[in-house]
């Protein structure tokens, strides 16, 4: 289990652009489980949408994405500290299936698929009460600082 400040040592992520909260499990080499509490106050809710609020799909993405950044340092042994940073360079076969609102607790699952020459690919999927949210293939770089 990792709380928010061992979360933010993998992750140069800060607020409003850190989107995870915890990690309930993590395999090395293999497997994530992470959460994000999504609460009304987030900021992008001011503008998605005033009367009918709705996580951007690109954020429920990059919260996968950055779930699966965790797995990759913490499998690396490696931290942003070390002069090393994961970019997220791709996603793959996304969709959506249900929309996340204020309220919802989202789950963050990635698993490894592969990683060569610095390139990992990962299988995530965004869930809210066990009910798919979100799944893609995402690809993630790491490169010198």
């Amino acid at each position: 289990m990792m709380d928010v400040n061992e979360i933010r040592r993998y992750l140069p992520h800060r607020y409003p652009f850190l989107l995870v909260d915890r990690v309930v499990d993590l395999k090395l080499n293999e497997s994530i489980v992470a959460y994000k509490n999504v609460t009304v106050n987030e900021p992008f809710f001011n503008g998605h949408f005033p009367d009918h609020p709705v996580m951007p799909g690109v954020l429920i993405i990059e919260a996968m994405a950055q779930a699966a950044g965790v797995l990759g340092f913490k499998t690396m042994d490696k931290t942003p500290e070390d002069g090393s940073i994961y970019y997220f360079v791709g996603a793959d076969n996304t969709r959506f299936k249900r929309p996340v609102v204020p309220g919802d607790r989202l789950q963050l699952e990635a698993e490894i698929i592969t990683e060569r020459r610095g390139i990992w690919k990962f299988a995530c999927k965004a869930t809210v009460d066990g009910e798919l949210a979100c799944s893609a293939t995402i690809l993630c770089a790491d490169r010198k600082l």
